[in-house]
C-alpha cells in the first residue's frame, strides 16, 4: 500500500491496526503518522513501530491521504472542529467510532468530504477483528478498497449499509463480552466439578474457538453442527435440554435486541 495514512488517537484500536498494517505491507512504517493529545503515546507508537509521531492532529491531515479517527467518541466534536479547514477533498476520513452517524461528520464541513464510517470490535487486538464498513456517496469503489485493505490487516471486513451498523455494534463489537461470560460460566461449571481454574479457562476457550471455526470453514448451519454432536438420550442433549429449559437463546436474543436499541440511541447524542 502507498498511501500515507494517519492516526489521530494512540490508543489500542490504532496500536492493533498499525501492527497489523506493518505484519502486512513491508515498510509501510514509513508512510504511517500519528498523533495524540499527549505525544508521549504518539511516541510510543515511533519506538515500538519506526511510524512518525506528530506533535498536533493537523500535522497528521496535512501528511496523509487516509485518516483515521482513533479517538473516543466524546472527542470527535472537538477534533473535527480543529481538522476541518485543513481536510482536503481528495483524502479520506475513517472514524472507528460507535454513535457517530456519516451524516454528523458531513456537518462539519462546508464542502463535500470522503467518509467511511466502520464498527470494529476488540478481537482486532489479536488480528481477528471483524469490521463492518459503510462509505459515503463520495468514496470511490478503489479509494473503498483501500479503506477495506487496512482493516483487513487486523481480521474480516464487510462492507454494508449504514442503517445496519446498530446491528453490528450488537452481534459484533459487543458480543465478545457475552462470549467471555460464557466462557466464564464454563469454566465456573469446570472448577464446581474438579477442575483446576486455569485449565478449566483453556478447555472452555479452546472449544469455543473451535466451534466458531467449525462454522466459518465447514458453512454448516450452526444447527445442523449441535445436531452432530447430540446423541440420542446422550450428555450432550441433556445439557442443551437445561439450558433451553433456561432460556438461554431468549436471553440472548434479548441481550441483542436491547444492545441495538441503546446504539440507536447513542447516535450522535
Amino acid at each position: 500500500m502507498e498511501k500515507k495514512i494517519g492516526f489521530i488517537g494512540a490508543g489500542n484500536i490504532a496500536y492493533s491496526i498499525v501492527k497489523g498494517l506493518i505484519d502486512q505491507f513491508s515498510n509501510i512504517q514509513e508512510n504511517i503518522y500519528i498523533s495524540n493529545r499527549t505525544f508521549e503515546k504518539a511516541q510510543v507508537f515511533h519506538e515500538d513501530f519506526g511510524v512518525h509521531p506528530e506533535r498536533s492532529n493537523v500535522d497528521v491531515i496535512k501528511k496523509c491521504d487516509i485518516i483515521l479517527l482513533t479517538t473516543k467518541p466524546d472527542v470527535y466534536k472537538h477534533v473535527l472542529k480543529e481538522i476541518k479547514e485543513y481536510i482536503r477533498e481528495d483524502q479520506i476520513i475513517v472514524s472507528i467510532a460507535a454513535g457517530i452517524s456519516i451524516d454528523y461528520i458531513e456537518d462539519f464541513f462546508s464542502q463535500p468530504r470522503k467518509i467511511v464510517r466502520t464498527m470494529t470490535n476488540t478481537s482486532v487486538l489479536v488480528g481477528e477483528g471483524m469490521t463492518a464498513l459503510t462509505p459515503n456517496s463520495q468514496v470511490s469503489n478503489e479509494e473503498l478498497e483501500d479503506v477495506c485493505q487496512i482493516f483487513k490487516s487486523i481480521g474480516k471486513v464487510d462492507v454494508i449499509k449504514e442503517e445496519h451498523l446498530d446491528v453490528v455494534a450488537s452481534i459484533s463489537a459487543s458480543s465478545p463480552a457475552y462470549v467471555y461470560m460464557f466462557i466464564e460460566a464454563l469454566a465456573d461449571g469446570g472448577v464446581l466439578e474438579g477442575m483446576p481454574r486455569k485449565k478449566a479457562y483453556q478447555y472452555a476457550a479452546q472449544a469455543v474457538l473451535g466451534a466458531a471455526k467449525m462454522i466459518l470453514e465447514t458453512g454448516k448451519h450452526p444447527g445442523e453442527l449441535k445436531d452432530m454432536i447430540c446423541s440420542p438420550a446422550g450428555i450432550t442433549i441433556e445439557a442443551v435440554y437445561a439450558l433451553e429449559r433456561n432460556h438461554f437463546r431468549a436471553s440472548i436474543i434479548e441481550a441483542m435486541e436491547v444492545c441495538t436499541a441503546k446504539s440507536k440511541k447513542l447516535v450522535n447524542k
